[in-house]
């Protein structure tokens, strides 16, 4: 009996110790926002943990060259730059200023933007270069301010400020060869955010393509399956306000209706980190935009029974089909 008593107080005291941390969570994020921009960024998740991000070549990326660019004083940022597959056999042991050459050849380029969380070295992104690569893409990647081996703090404004940063780098190498902007996840907000500035300085990119996107980040933060907090009293309060008061807004459904070049999403139905109906839901922002009238506005959606989920819409053996049908509408566009 005694024994029984001490496992029930041991007890007792776990569960008021966890319920103590539970409570004592959303007012710590209140009281200081910054915890919460670090759980929108995840940027110090580095998984994988081991790899060395001079190397693209440790990840199967043998035509892959790694660079660092200087957006801003006191920000350097690592990009790696995957030529087409066609391209493969030249690019070996070739130097930076070859590969730089090379985004003049007759190939359109893809600017990858990823989600929170990992490098640009992470296994879903590897494999999503690979695909593209083999589709005759140049893909040109990189670690926003913060994240991987690039220097700086991360902040939304100076996320979008590398990714312009970026474009303008390629369109100042990349000739008349169509350049398109893909972001996935939260990447899909720096997405937008980018392209609604070029769109407003009136050099688009030829088409913006979304891969799992959410219609703004206090919806996502809402509807975020791994909120264990969404029916706590004060929810938007304590948690959703500071991600506000730290700049953070990720606003894709208000860009949407600045956006003027052709729009493609892609999204799984058994997405457990964005919401598919998020996806859904952007989209019929978009579609019903003037912004759009003169473009291509798609939504692809897969199936739940494929698998998908949130990162692994590359494996489709329709990708290559959905994209060949929707980028050679909008390389049919940019050349007329």
């Amino acid at each position: 009996l005694y024994r029984r008593y001490g496992l029930w107080f041991r007890l007792r005291k776990l569960i008021i110790w966890l319920l103590g941390v539970y409570i004592a969570i959303p007012f710590l994020v209140k009281l200081c926002p910054a915890i919460q921009a670090k759980l929108v960024f995840l940027n110090f998740v580095r998984v994988p943990y081991f790899i060395d991000l001079k190397r693209p070549q440790d990840q199967g990326l043998n035509h892959t060259c790694n660079y660092y660019l200087q957006p801003e004083e006191d920000v350097t940022i690592g990009v790696w730059h995957t030529v087409p597959a066609a391209l493969w056999k030249n690019a070996r042991g070739k130097d930076q200023l070859w590969f730089e050459d090379a985004l003049g050849s007759s190939h359109p380029v893809i600017l990858y933007l990823h989600g929170n969380a990992g490098t640009r070295g992470g296994d879903h992104r590897v494999e999503l270069y690979k695909v593209l690569s083999s589709l005759g893409y140049h893909v040109v990647t990189f670690d926003y301010r913060g994240w991987g081996d690039s220097v700086g703090s991360p902040s939304e404004r100076g996320m979008t400020y590398d990714a312009l940063h970026v474009f303008d780098w390629i369109k100042a190498r990349s000739g008349d060869n169509p350049v398109y902007i893909w972001g996935h996840s939260l990447g899909t907000g720096v997405a937008t955010n980018v392209v609604r500035r070029l769109c407003e300085r009136e050099t688009p990119p030829d088409a913006l393509i979304l891969e799992s996107p959410f219609t703004n980040i206090r919806e996502e933060a809402r509807s975020h399956p791994f909120s264990i907090y969404r029916y706590f009293p004060g929810f938007d309060w304590f948690f959703l306000d500071p991600i506000t008061t730290s700049g953070i807004k990720f606003a894709n459904d208000e860009n949407v209706k600045y956006i003027s070049c052709s729009l493609l999403i892609l999204h799984a139905e058994d997405d457990p980190v964005v919401p598919f109906h998020l996806g859904k839901k952007l989209y019929n922002i978009a579609a019903t935009s003037r912004s759009f009238r003169d473009y291509k506005v798609q939504f692809v959606p897969f199936h739940t029974d494929l698998g998908y989920r949130h990162k692994y819409i590359y494996r489709s053996p329709e990708l290559p089909r959905i994209l060949r049908e929707f980028l050679g509408k909008s390389e049919h566009e940019h050349h007329h």
